[in-house]
């Protein structure tokens, strides 16, 4: 706890007036008297990318099909434009990242490309803490290699259901195993991984190693190109605010780039041959060789206007913010609600902490649905997690003083008992 921490709420507005991301608040829409703590789901709407959009719907107007090679920015070269705004976010080079797909598609892609069982080496290393679908399409490739998951996919085991070990991992890294596939950030509890140790380590043991980055990016400074990150994939609607269902990301190691994608399509074309229509594939020497269909352009347009205020505030100053936002939150839950029943279940150091707080208790998804009357978003993972995200660009410590003095009132009043002890459809 800093020295100069204080539980009032005139410490908060004073942080805020110091905090040097605070103009960024004012580009977003936040709802009137809403407490937004769910951008780990899905980030605000802000007004460049609602420009953006308006932009692009303007460019189709005028342009019609000219607009793929017209405009300030055609549509033909949109998905590696967005990539290399992207790549300073992971610590890549610009043609190592392309804007496309869904994180889905974009496993399957990434593991159809880079999951070549030969000889003993036929296994895959996952976690049983995993998001579900990278398990989904793990399970779904190890198939359609003819093989069984039950005999091929490792899912390393955690102590507590919190937490994973990155010696553990390290240890199931074995001379059967041909690639591993984790995440950069726990989904649940916020762990961050050490990328760097776990890609050195399997490079060591000559094992591809891929990285699910859709809670990291944005909130969390990688280094994939110094690392030597084989392959990574995100989202971009959770802390980059491109909307609900936006394009996704991706990043393959220049060193692949010689690699024929496992999912061949006519977008990963080389630019000055697609149009040749050739039935001989011939793979764009970058990251965009791994799309597969037409970019979805509407769809792209609001992560076009988002990522310019990213470039602006630089991801040093966002991450020092975020880290700050989230240590602010555990102090207040510790001082104002000590004796109500929480337990902090993310990682406290800021070297193992992503971009949320993992707040457990027994009551949880009641005093979830009573923080959502309270107009407080939060976000409630089963069975008793309820995740709070300060987002740098648009939350202020002023914001997350509220969420805890709201929090305060429904335990001491015990609001939450009003509810049913059910989740909705959508946690």
């Amino acid at each position: 706890m800093e020295p100069s921490f204080s539980q009032t709420r005139e410490y908060a507005e004073e942080r805020d007036q110091r905090d040097e991301l605070r103009s960024y608040r004012r580009e977003f829409y936040i709802p009137e008297g809403v407490l937004y703590m769910d951008g780990n789901s899905l980030g605000l709407l802000s007004k460049r990318a609602e420009r953006a959009v308006m932009h692009m719907v303007e460019a189709w107007k005028q342009f019609g099909i000219d607009g793929w090679t017209e405009g300030d920015k055609p549509w033909f070269y949109l998905a590696e434009q967005l990539g290399g705004q992207m790549a300073p976010l992971v610590g890549a080079k610009p043609h190592e990242v392309v804007a496309a797909g869904s994180t889905t598609t974009n496993l399957h892609q990434l593991l159809a490309t880079f999951y070549r069982p030969c000889g003993n080496r036929t296994k895959i290393v996952a976690n049983e803490l995993d998001f579900p679908t990278d398990i989904y399409a793990i399970k779904s490739i190890i198939r359609l290699k003819g093989l069984d998951p039950e005999q091929n996919l490792i899912r390393i085991k955690s102590e507590d259901g919190r937490y994973l070990r990155e010696e553990e991992i390290i240890s199931a890294m074995t001379e059967e195993v041909a690639l591993v596939l984790l995440p950069t950030v726990l989904y649940r509890s916020g762990q961050l991984l050490n990328v760097k140790q776990l890609t050195e380590a399997a490079r060591e043991k000559g094992i591809l190693i891929g990285f699910d980055a859709c809670h990291s990016i944005g909130t969390v400074l990688h280094q994939f190109h110094a690392w030597q990150v084989d392959f990574a994939v995100w989202c971009t609607y959770k802390y980059l605010n491109s909307g609900p269902g936006g394009v996704a990301g991706l990043y393959v190691h220049e060193k692949h780039h010689s690699h024929s994608p496992g999912l061949a399509g006519w977008f990963g074309s080389r630019k000055d041959r697609q149009f040749d229509m050739d039935h001989t594939f011939e793979p764009a020497g970058s990251a965009g060789a791994y799309q597969t269909g037409t970019p979805h352009i509407l769809s792209m347009a609001p992560l076009s206007g988002s990522l310019e205020m990213f470039a602006e505030a630089g991801m040093e100053r966002i991450r020092k913010k975020s880290l700050a936002l989230t240590e602010y939150l555990m102090q207040l839950i510790r001082v104002r609600l000590d004796g109500m029943g929480f337990t902090i279940g993310n990682p406290v150091e800021e070297e193992r902490r992503g971009g949320h707080v993992a707040l457990e208790h027994v009551e949880a998804v009641r005093i979830a649905k009573a923080l959502k009357a309270e107009k407080v978003i939060p976000d409630f993972r089963s069975p008793n997690v309820i995740r709070l995200a300060p987002v740098a660009l648009y939350t202020s410590f002023a914001d997350v003083w509220d969420v805890v003095d709201r929090l305060k009132r429904i335990m001491e009043e015990r609001t939450y008992e009003r509810f049913q002890q059910e989740r909705g459809v959508v946690a």
